[in-house]
């Protein structure tokens, strides 16, 4: 006897233009397609090929003419201001249509790309919404990256216009985004014409005259800008993810099949329906604020959260209770992240007993392993089920995932369920041969892939084939490995590059160890990702030191730690660094990371065949000995 979940899975596999132009009749298009899916220039797949149709009419105009204009579309909740602001679909359309002026009186018009660098309000989700009205393309970059971060993204999307704010802040910490974005302007070879700049209490920016342009008194001064009707293959938004080389990747999303593919998955994976409170404790900076704060909740015609806080610290680790509680959220999406820190706090879970969170049906998982102890956590103090479900920046929703709107599979620890329709999930050996049940190998997706995930890379077609296409021909490379076992649950073991995963965070290594190479005094180094209790992974630097260099190692650590955080950001957690002597490599001259990472793990590990010099590696665990690290050799 089929469930719900396999008629849909199989119907996805078999027949995917009728499985996703049924999802697509439920949205609003000026011009239905032509085709659902079209091959017809392989590996460059798109779906809705001839459709017209505009992303922001379908996630506001669309519920105000069908009756949801005084329904709550946005609450803005920020413990770090002491501010709750609700906006109704038909206030929040209004808004947006407002802001689409402001670009448009800036010259942004179809096709011209729009960088936001802003924290998280609500402002942040009407600039994307309003770049989605006039068929710009928006490309939101987090408020914590550095200026030189910012600056590439700025030189890959060319923008006409930047919008951003005097601030943002961390707890109690406020941080001043406008001189992270003026030295970000001059690092740039691309200059933008405007610079939208909203001006907040806590910090007042300073303008630069004829290219700033206060929010405010433009928005005073705008008229409503209609939607503008794209190509469901137009791009809609731009967003960067780290590169292995340390050069970024535009990941691209299309109107279209995003649109169908958000709306059908909110009640299909999430289990929530028009006009519930659904909640993705993320940041708009990532791939979750984008499909699961701003858009998703929206296409569907329900009430987003826009959440400006931590899980703990604003005020206490009882805050997303006392979110839940207040606005009647059905369903919380966070990273794993988060609940280890609350945990961390409040480990018997006093504080939840303090709200009514009878409205609260789900929790669910993502962005990195959900380990087994903070689901049970979960599961124990708060009597829902909790959902770990596994994606990426490129896909842009879940490639497996425990789908409640369709089927209740059981939980077991470790694996994210099963692949969600649409996803031809396979585990294969370098051969592209399918590996037998329970056996790990390469995590890939037979092509095409599913509407809402990415078409391409920015301007960069060779190097989306690279990046994801060509190892396994056919297929799009995760760059995980994993294996599914025989009742077809996924279970995702790790990264197969140097990309690590600090608090939900997808930061390159190498990046890093790039930042580290610049010191006058470091001859060598390597970057490597260890577990962390809190936040999953975190970076910990080996240098080797110049020959002659006699400063104190104290001195060198630091100053490296402060290259990261200037060159990078606060948001790679960089805070560890060790010198030593030697790095440990292969004859060939290959740092053997895998292996400092065992003895850092606190893992057993075995001498590798190829090492040089075995005895680095008892130097290696007396380095990290120090700084409170270090495992055990068999």
């Amino acid at each position: 006897m089929t469930n719900l979940y396999e008629e849909a899975y199989a119907k996805s596999m078999n027949d995917p233009d009728a499985f996703w132009g049924e999802a697509a009749e439920d949205c609003h298009w000026y011009k239905k397609w032509d085709k659902v899916l079209d091959d017809s220039n392989k590996p460059f797949y798109r779906w809705f090929t001839g459709g017209i149709c505009n992303t922001c009419y379908n996630a506001l105009d669309l519920h105000v003419e069908n009756g949801r204009g005084d329904q709550d579309a946005l609450i803005y909740d920020s413990p770090v201001t002491d501010t709750i602001k609700k906006y109704t679909y038909r206030e929040l359309r209004d808004e947006v249509a407002k802001f689409a002026g402001v670009l448009a009186n800036q010259g942004v018009t179809k096709g011209d790309r729009v960088i936001i660098y802003m924290p998280m309000i609500a402002e942040a989700a009407i600039a994307m919404l309003a770049c989605a009205r006039l068929g710009a393309i928006h490309s939101v970059v987090f408020g914590g990256f550095a200026a030189k971060e910012l600056a590439t993204r700025i030189e890959d999307a060319k923008p006409k216009v930047m919008v951003s704010a005097s601030c943002g802040i961390e707890v109690k910490k406020v941080i001043a985004y406008k001189p992270l974005l003026d030295e970000a302007i001059k690092l740039s070879s691309s200059k933008p014409e405007k610079c939208v700049i909203l001006q907040r209490p806590m910090e007042t920016a300073s303008m630069i005259d004829g290219r700033d342009v206060d929010w405010k008194e433009a928005m005073a001064a705008a008229q409503p800008h209609d939607c503008v009707p794209v190509a469901a293959t137009d791009p809609l938004y731009i967003l960067y993810t780290s590169g292995t080389t340390g050069q970024p990747k535009g990941v691209v999303r299309d109107n279209g099949g995003h649109m169908v593919a958000l709306k059908w998955t909110m009640k299909a994976i999430y289990d929530v329906d028009a006009g519930d409170v659904y909640w993705a404790a993320s940041d708009v900076g990532w791939v979750v604020g984008h499909s699961y704060i701003v858009y998703g909740p929206l296409f569907k015609g329900c009430t987003t959260i826009l959440f400006e806080g931590k899980p703990v610290g604003t005020p206490d680790a009882g805050v997303f209770w006392r979110v839940i509680s207040q606005h009647g959220v059905r369903s919380l999406f966070t990273a794993p992240t988060a609940f280890r820190a609350i945990k961390r706090d409040d480990p018997k879970g006093e504080l939840i007993k303090k709200y009514d969170l009878s409205n609260f049906k789900y929790l669910f998982l993502a962005g990195e392993r959900s380990d087994p102890d903070t689901i049970q956590w979960s599961e124990r103090n708060l009597k829902v089920p909790v959902i770990d479900h596994w994606w990426q920046t490129e896909t842009g929703w879940a490639i497996a995932a425990n789908c409640m709107g369709l089927h209740q599979f059981p939980v077991i620890y470790g694996s994210p369920t099963k692949a969600a329709p649409g996803w031809n999930l396979q585990a294969v050996d370098a051969e592209c041969n399918q590996m037998p049940p329970g056996e790990i190998g390469a995590l890939v997706v037979k092509l095409p892939l599913p509407p809402g995930t990415l078409p391409t890379l920015y301007k960069a077609d060779e190097r989306y084939k690279e990046a994801y296409l060509e190892e396994f021909p056919g297929y799009y490379k995760t760059a995980d490995a994993g294996y599914i076992d025989e009742n077809g649950y996924a279970y995702v073991m790790s990264r197969t590059d140097d990309i690590i995963n600090v608090a939900g965070h997808r930061l390159s290594t190498g990046a890093m160890e790039e930042v580290l190479a610049d010191h006058p005094d470091v001859a060598e180094c390597a970057v490597l990702g260890v577990e962390d209790s809190l936040k999953g992974q975190i970076p910990v630097g080996f240098l080797v030191l110049n020959a002659g260099v006699d400063r104190p190692h104290d001195d060198i650590t630091k100053e490296v730690v402060q290259m990261v955080r200037d060159r990078i950001g606060p948001v790679a957690a960089f805070k560890t660094a060790t010198v030593v002597k030697r790095l440990p490599k292969t004859r060939s001259g290959k740092i053997l990371r895998g292996t400092i990472q065992k003895i850092a793990d606190n893992k057993d590990y075995k001498v590798p065949a190829t090492i040089d010099d075995p005895t680095i590696l008892g130097e290696i665990e007396d380095a990290l000995n120090t700084i409170g690290l270090a495992g055990s050799r068999s």
